[in-house]
């Protein structure tokens, strides 16, 4: 049986990591900037993390959400804690797309209501109700096409307000900091009428914080950066470390009723086990302070570099754009500097290392990054 081909690969084939270091098949080690998606939280294969899942499996690896599942609890009580939303409530599942999912439910349960306001360049996930939000025709297919789905200009408070006036949406969809969409960061003022707007008008503020969630930002969310407090906010990719698990964070204000929402593998007792693993690990290594530190050096060092157009970003979410295509550095710094780093369409190089990421380590790349620059004569307009 073949594979069914979607993924365009490097050839490379990974077989151990550590760290913020991949090894493949042949033993050359690589220096990772993308932690595979932005997922790879608190470093490969961390020891506390490996304890966690190893002792857990060793006692039960899985049971259905029919029976009482202490460690959930436990999960909510420590990531309430951290992220400072405590009085949330906590839905878990198995990925971003799954969380954008169960939200969007939620709030059309909430409301009444079927309309979902998201911005163009976002991305949501490839679900059907999650990929008709999301900003690329591309991957809609016909039975995805979906008329309740609205995508509006980012930072557009004018057109999001015309359109709330109609009085059909249920929520509005928003990324902490867009990550496929090339690292734009929505304006502070625009998220702080957008919540006006959704409280004035009956829908629902929804943060994707899938990507820029989880300490990536430099503070625990994103949206952090603001005073505003979302009703519903969606996690999954650096939650995990590389296990799967999402999550919907839910104001106190919306209330559950049996069946409303269902999982079968969410919140199962491997995902908790390293769920609470990554909390315990950023809050003893202080992983979000890190974020911030080292993500703010990257950027003031890149912003010297005259080649580059534009450094965007928050913390250890980065985008470097250029004016021309960049798909031969970030090949140059692949194969031949032995660097990890992912992209944004065809002119941005995007940075989603590890947030255990040292300064040294962030050096080492700014020092391979200008040799590529120089070697390949990249130049800004």
């Amino acid at each position: 049986m073949k594979l069914f081909d979607v993924y365009p690969v490097f050839d490379i084939t990974p077989v151990k990591a550590q760290g913020c270091y991949v090894w493949d098949d042949q033993g050359t080690r690589y220096l990772d900037l993308y932690g595979g998606h932005a997922v790879i939280s608190v470093g490969h294969s961390h020891p506390v993390y490996i304890d966690y899942i190893s002792n857990q499996l060793n006692e039960i690896g899985f049971y259905s959400n029919s029976v009482k599942i202490p460690q959930q609890q436990e999960l909510a009580t420590r990531l309430g804690k951290l992220s400072e939303l405590d009085d949330y409530q906590l839905f878990l599942c198995n990925s971003g797309a799954e969380a954008n999912e169960n939200a969007m439910k939620l709030a059309s349960f909430a409301t009444g209501k079927k309309g979902i306001i998201s911005f163009k360049k976002g991305f949501h996930g490839r679900t059907s109700g999650a990929v008709s939000i999301t900003d690329n025709p591309k991957i809609i297919a016909p039975v995805n096409e979906n008329e309740h789905a609205v995508i509006l200009p980012l930072n557009d408070i004018d057109a999001v307000e015309k359109r709330l006036q109609k009085d059909d949406i249920a929520a509005v969809v928003i990324e902490g900091i867009q990550g496929i969409g090339g690292i734009h960061v929505p304006d502070p003022e625009f998220l702080e009428q957008l919540e006006k707007l959704c409280k004035q008008h009956g829908a629902l503020l929804i943060l994707d914080e899938i990507q820029s969630g989880y300490g990536r930002s430099g503070k625990f969310f994103a949206f952090q950066y603001t005073n505003i407090k979302p009703d519903m906010v969606t996690l999954a990719k650096g939650m995990g470390n590389g296990f799967p698990v999402g999550g919907v964070l839910i104001s106190p204000e919306l209330e559950p009723w049996p069946g409303m929402l269902g999982t079968t593998f969410g919140g199962n007792y491997l995902a908790c086990a390293a769920s609470i693993a990554v909390l315990d690990i950023m809050e003893q290594e202080q992983l979000v302070s890190n974020s911030e530190e080292i993500g703010n050096y990257l950027m003031d060092q890149l912003q010297k570099m005259p080649e580059i157009k534009e450094v965007r970003g928050k913390g250890l979410m980065i985008g470097i754009e250029f004016e021309t295509e960049i798909k031969t550095i970030r090949q140059k710094l692949l194969f031949e500097e032995k660097i990890f780093t992912g992209v944004s369409g065809a002119n941005t190089i995007r940075l989603l290392p590890p947030l255990t990421l040292s300064k040294e380590q962030a050096e080492y790349f700014i020092r391979k990054f200008e040799k590529v620059l120089s070697e390949l004569n990249v130049h800004s307009v």
